[in-house]
């Protein structure tokens, strides 16, 4: 909620804090779950006192209708729904449809993104040649996130969209989410050295990528249906995820009233780092180093309980349980795995870590499970998705949740975001000349 949406009531319960011998009674807000906290909106105006609190671990920035996490309890719910029941119910633009509206799609709202999606995923070429501007080595994120950058350019409007015009907001929402795909495919092609290819039309969302990103100029990719239901569902499972790093990226840019693209392409800058969006890629990593250094499982296994050596893709930062989403997407990696008959030595061992770990107590007892990133890195490695296009993958998902994250700011009216610091740096100190220096 806003601040104009505060009422004051005088049986709400308030919470006092003393400072140079003064109480101040502050708000205590509450959430649909029960979830609690302060109000500190009047501290500094009336005490000139701030809270302090490093990476903001203990501070809610905002209210948002949006996502529900309990970690303690492994539930993850969009706008109200169990991820569970979303990824039974939605395709990837049905959740994005979700997610940014509130409510499930009809079919008829459906239609209209698919057709939004399809009528936007030609990129203009002024795009795809700027792409031939970057070094051969140049990391695909970096190029999505210069390319969503400039693909806003060709949105008449976009600079000065008014929100609350629904029509223009979804065509440049929906024509985000499926432009991101064809930047992307354009990016991995010129990666390989090949040139971009186009979208084909009459493909679902997910075909479409795999399309554009494995067929040669005179080879079209063979499509595979459940790799593509597997790729959907890795979208759907990473579209949003409350608020993170990226997130709170998103939504701090656009307070500033920046547009739509400028918002997510920070978003994309934000999920670049190893600590956020490169969990699956650590995995993958892991997995080579085991292989290539002939390394027993069991014995790895063992330094890890001694806490010798560390152990990626097991275990959550927030799911102190388990993560819901590795639970749905664990049987989405059996089903790929065993229909498509890789033969990966790094799969082998990732199941092997997988079912060492699910045996062994100290494990279980800990609730190190397997998270969503082992099963999406041994997935995308599975239907041949090289590891430095692992965390644009992720970025094309969680698309949907930085646009319903961007709109709400703006719903809100809230006011730039702007957090305050303790200044620990040096007291008043006279420049002296250039010559007496």
């Amino acid at each position: 909620m806003s601040d104009a949406d505060k009422t004051t009531d005088p049986n709400a319960e308030t919470v006092k804090v003393e400072i140079d011998g003064k109480t101040l009674e502050l708000p205590v807000v509450v959430g649909t779950e029960g979830e609690r906290g302060i109000d500190i909106t009047k501290l500094r105006g009336t005490t000139g006192y701030i809270t302090l609190d490093p990476g903001y671990r203990n501070t809610g920035s905002v209210t948002s209708n949006i996502t529900f996490i309990d970690g303690e309890k492994g539930v993850l719910r969009y706008r109200g729904y169990p991820i569970e029941e979303v990824c039974q119910s939605c395709s990837f633009l049905g959740t994005a449809w979700l997610l940014i509206y509130g409510e499930l799609p009809t079919r008829e709202e459906l239609d209209e993104a698919e057709r939004i999606v399809a009528d936007k995923s030609i990129v203009s070429p002024h795009v795809l040649h700027a792409i031939d501007g970057f070094p051969d080595d140049a990391h695909p994120m970096a190029k999505f996130s210069a390319m969503i950058q400039a693909a806003s350019c060709y949105y008449p409007g976009l600079l000065d969209m008014d929100p609350s015009d629904e029509t223009q907001f979804r065509i440049a929402a929906f024509g985000l989410i499926s432009q991101a795909r064809t930047l992307a495919a354009a990016g991995y092609q010129d990666q390989v050295g090949a040139m971009p290819v186009a979208p084909k039309n009459g493909l679902g969302y997910c075909e479409n990528f795999l399309y554009m990103l494995f067929s040669g100029a005179d080879n079209p990719a063979e499509l595979d249906e459940d790799a593509a239901e597997a790729l959907d569902l890795i979208f759907t499972l990473h579209a949003d995820h409350e608020q993170n790093c990226s997130t709170s990226t998103v939504r701090m840019v656009g307070s500033s009233g920046a547009n739509l693209f400028a918002s997510c392409s920070a978003g994309v800058s934000a999920l670049w780092g190893p600590l956020h969006g490169g969990a699956n890629v650590a995995v993958l990593e892991q997995l080579t180093a085991l292989y290539e250094g002939g390394v027993s499982i069991p014995d790895f296994m063992e330094k890890v309980k001694k806490k010798e050596d560390k152990l990626f893709g097991f275990g959550h930062g927030v799911y102190r349980n388990f993560d819901p989403r590795a639970k749905i997407l664990k049987s989405s990696a059996d089903k790929v795995l065993a229909k498509l008959g890789v033969d990966d030595p790094l799969l082998d061992i990732a199941k092997e870590l997988e079912a060492t770990a699910l045996a062994d107590d100290y494990f279980v007892s800990r609730k190190l499970y397997p998270n969503v990133d082992f099963y999406s890195g041994i997935i995308m490695r599975a239907l041949g998705i090289p590891e430095n296009m692992f965390t644009v993958i992720f970025a094309i998902g969680r698309m949907p949740g930085w646009i319903a994250q961007w709109k709400e700011v703006r719903d809100q009216d809230s006011r730039i975001y702007r957090p305050r610091q303790i200044y620990t740096g040096p007291g008043l100190r006279k420049a002296e000349s250039i010559e007496k220096r």
